[in-house]
């Protein structure tokens, strides 16, 4: 369970070559709490950034398993949830276009 903190939510921006191409279609992507919904995710980024979301697309992602280099064990990095924002026409957020 996510508390009321919109910022608890919402961890951070995801930052690749796929995440800036969809930003031309208004889709900005968000790691997020492993226990938050679909509503808590719209909720928070309404709030935090003063926007209107359209819809709100979720995705878990497993960690890699990474070899240790020192010894013939594997390590995982964590798990991810990641969220898809839509905005509504017109709407935008100013983290991203200064980048």
């Amino acid at each position: 369970m996510v508390s009321g903190d919109p910022r608890s939510v919402i961890i951070r921006p995801v930052v690749s070559e796929k995440s800036y191409a969809l930003q031309e279609h208004n889709v900005y992507t968000f790691v997020v709490a492993p226990g938050a919904n679909k509503i808590q995710i719209r909720q928070a980024v309404e709030s935090i950034f003063n926007v209107r979301v359209e819809a709100v697309r979720t995705l878990n992602r497993q960690g890699k398993r990474k070899r240790s280099r020192r010894q013939p064990t594997f390590g995982k990095r964590p798990d991810t949830k990641r969220a898809m924002v839509t905005l509504r026409e017109g709407d935008s957020i100013p983290l991203f276009e200064g980048a």
